[in-house]
């Protein structure tokens, strides 16, 4: 069985300030994890994934975020936070390879 918890429903960040938002997961394999956001009025868009190898991932809009196996977290961090980042943001965890069962990534419309 595996899980994903995210314990804070919300979080205020004063601009300038370093966001983090905690994911906890549980998982009997090898996990891969995905961090998603969804700003106002738009679809889901992911912001980074861990697949492998460095445990620091890097993504999109200055997002980070650190694999611990050890603490089974994924913690998304961002310094320092903007207005702009206000938005509703999700942690995701799949046991199979991204890309095999339909894929977990969303493109934007337009993108390829």
């Amino acid at each position: 069985a595996q899980s994903v918890t995210q314990p804070d429903d919300h979080i205020t960040v004063s601009e300038g300030a370093r966001l983090e938002l905690k994911c906890n997961y549980s998982s009997s394999v090898s996990p891969y994890l995905f961090w998603y956001v969804q700003y106002p009025n738009q679809g889901l868009q992911l912001l980074l994934k861990y697949e492998s190898g460095d445990s620091l991932v890097s993504g999109i809009k200055g997002f980070e975020a650190e694999f611990r196996r050890s603490e089974e977290s994924f913690h998304l961090r961002k310094i320092p936070a903007h207005w702009k980042d206000s938005a509703k943001c999700f942690c995701a965890l799949s046991d199979t390879v991204p890309g095999t069962a339909g894929g977990a990534e969303h493109k934007p419309p337009g993108t390829t």
